[in-house]
């Protein structure tokens, strides 16, 4: 049963990585796009794509949360022990971001809007780069039953290219989707300027991959022989199909279809990762088993999951479906005057 609930958080994280880091990435583009003029149009675009579900991937985080703190406590404790500064600092990321987000369109001051703006922007940064920093510790072993915090446990070579390799993953992510976005919105100058940004991404995000491979090999070596032998390379290669798949597909402009292998590429990924630890939740000092809380906890776990699965995942689907169709766009002015009043309305003077 503890084997079961560890797959199903797996797929959380999995989730949460392709929902969540897609809206980081979009975040990410948002910084770099240039000043008020020249980053008009590119934030108009990450303005229109967001608003509708921004914030529903965030039902994936706390699934994961909360498979690890009844599922796993002693895993919970460890982990949120020793590295409770860059979780800190990402859940701050988060507030932050969808503060800045939330506040920045209805506000009619440039200075402001330039304000909420950058806060939302950098939080985009900066909270991917904690939350891989913090997995970069797991996966080193830095973390232990009884580790007290330590800036060793994710300020060391292998948290710091988890961390740059998340956020090149969500640019990735956001670059590609965006430029499907723009052809959605029938915008073809930002489907060119965010195809381009998706092939540096896959550009940048190979580099890392390597180098995430290079520094484990001696940093993590559980983890490297994970990734280099059996399930964890059978993943890897899949990864790389799909990571040639998005480049060809960005490259021929076929953006709609380069949405699902981008999304492979990040959740062939984590499993790769998930699957190389095994049977550890945390290399090589706890395992699944070990980390097992009450077996009840277990079962009730499965069944809340199985529930989530039957339930929640369709109807978070289904809101995927509406927006990339274009069923969630809100009413301008323009549309409201054009329809103008129905029969059977009340009108002034009547």
């Amino acid at each position: 049963m503890a084997d079961l609930v560890a797959f199903v958080m797996l797929l959380a994280v999995a989730a949460y990585a392709c929902a969540g880091g897609t809206d980081y990435g979009a975040g990410f583009w948002d910084l770099t796009a240039g000043g008020a003029e020249r980053g008009k149009r590119p934030r108009w675009l990450i303005d229109h794509a967001m608003a509708p579900v921004w914030e529903v991937n965030n039902v994936w985080l706390i699934f994961v949360l909360i498979l690890m703190w009844t599922g796993f406590p002693v895993m919970f404790e460890t982990v949120f022990t020793a590295m409770w500064l860059p979780l800190a600092l990402a859940a701050l990321g988060m507030v932050l971001r969808g503060a800045g987000f939330a506040l920045r369109k209805p506000s009619r001051r440039l200075a402001r809007r330039r304000l909420y703006g950058a806060v939302f922007a950098i939080a985009s940064l900066l909270t991917p780069f904690f939350l891989g920093a913090a997995v970069g510790g797991v996966a080193s072993g830095r973390v232990a039953p009884g580790t007290e915090a330590s800036a060793d446990a994710w300020a060391n070579p292998t948290s710091l290219l988890f961390g740059l390799l998340t956020v090149a993953a969500t640019a990735l992510l956001g670059a590609v989707f965006l430029a499907a976005d723009a052809a959605r919105f029938d915008a073809p100058d930002l489907v060119g300027y965010f195809r381009l940004r998706a092939l540096g991404s896959l550009a940048v995000v190979a580099l890392l991959a390597v180098g995430v491979l290079l520094v484990t090999h001696g940093d993590a070596p559980y983890v490297w022989h994970g990734l280099t032998h059996g399930a964890g390379l059978a993943l890897v290669i899949v990864a790389a199909v799909f990571f040639a798949a998005t480049g060809l597909l960005v490259l021929r402009g076929q953006t709609h279809w380069a949405r699902f292998s981008a999304v492979g590429i990040v959740a062939a990924a984590v499993f790769a990762w998930g699957l190389a630890q095994r049977p550890y939740l945390i290399p090589t000092s706890l395992t699944v088993a070990d980390a097992a809380g009450d077996s009840q906890t277990l079962v009730w776990l499965s069944v809340v999951s199985l529930v989530a699965v039957l339930l929640v995942a369709p109807a978070v689907f289904f809101l995927y479906w509406m927006d990339t169709h274009g069923e969630l766009e809100p009413l301008a002015e323009s549309d409201l005057r054009r329809a103008g009043p129905t029969r059977g309305d009340v009108v002034d003077g009547d």
